[in-house]
């Protein structure tokens, strides 16, 4: 027998909105190591009792490298809880890599991103047909941990498509600079702007990237904030391929020749667009 450590994605901050998986690990867990900061407190609700419990917002990796050591000699469960999900800056490869060492046995368990929250919160497709196909998922350069090269706002910009930045809230005239820098969104492109996006004390606003700094200054917002970027956040009047009744698959034939003939011509009117 060996220890495992579960890491865990707590999605964005609602406990309803863990996994049942997640909700399991934490509930067979003889360790509990949670990110007091950013994880909402409600998901300690699922935590055995005896379990010990431990906040990780005060301590660097080096201060709950004891507990790790303690499930491999005991042969411990461990229920590692981050925010979202550990797959976007979760920074769990670094523990991972201890867990390795240790000889403890890994898992991870995914989380309803921040982005994926919000864009159900204002009830948007981020991949609007036509408008939209691709969702950038990044942050403005200039942080704290460095970015690397090519990989800018105004690089990713240029693509005009869904962009989710995380990360930039306190640098916002710089990020609306850096967007409008592209020159491929203007200042009437939509944004929506998310503080702490599924908690009590929620904050979701709309509005134009022209003034994207000055409202999220008038609103002090500086942490655990989400900015949407992109036309498809005001886009309709499109439809997907895949409900069409000129669309064909293994599971449906075509309802209507005359549909399919439309959408033939809109996919090469596409083709021509894009050469």
């Amino acid at each position: 027998m060996t220890g495992l450590v579960s890491f865990i994605g707590a999605g964005p901050g609602a406990a309803d909105l863990l996994t049942l998986r997640a909700a399991q690990r934490i509930a067979e867990a003889h360790i509990v190591i949670w990110a007091a900061s950013l994880v909402h407190e409600d998901v300690l609700q699922h935590v055995r009792e005896g379990a010990e419990v431990v906040s990780s917002a005060g301590h660097s990796m080096e201060g709950i490298t004891h507990l790790y050591e303690r499930a491999a000699r005991e042969h411990l469960r461990v229920a590692r809880i981050h925010s979202g999900d550990p797959g976007l800056w979760g920074g769990t490869q670094e523990q991972h890599e201890l867990c390795t060492r240790l000889g403890l046995q890994t898992e991870v368990i995914p989380g309803v991103s921040s982005f994926s929250a919000v864009a159900a919160l204002v009830q948007r497709e981020l991949t609007v047909p036509e408008v939209a196909q691709s969702v950038v998922l990044t942050r403005l350069e200039g942080g704290k941990t460095p970015m690397p090269p090519g990989e800018t706002v105004r690089a990713f910009a240029a693509h005009g498509t869904t962009m989710a930045l995380f990360l930039s809230a306190a640098r916002t005239k710089q990020l609306q600079e850096e967007l409008l820098a592209a020159g491929t969104y203007d200042e009437d492109t939509p944004c929506v702007v998310a503080y702490a996006a599924t908690w009590p004390d929620e904050l979701v606003f709309e509005c134009r990237l022209g003034e994207l700094a000055s409202r999220v200054r008038e609103q002090g917002l500086y942490r655990q904030t989400l900015v949407l970027v992109g036309p498809a956040l005001s886009a309709g009047g499109t439809r997907s391929h895949l409900y069409h009744p000129g669309h064909f698959h293994e599971h449906r034939k075509v309802e209507d020749p005359a549909a399919r003939a439309e959408l033939r011509a809109r996919r090469q009117a596409a083709r021509t667009a894009a050469s």
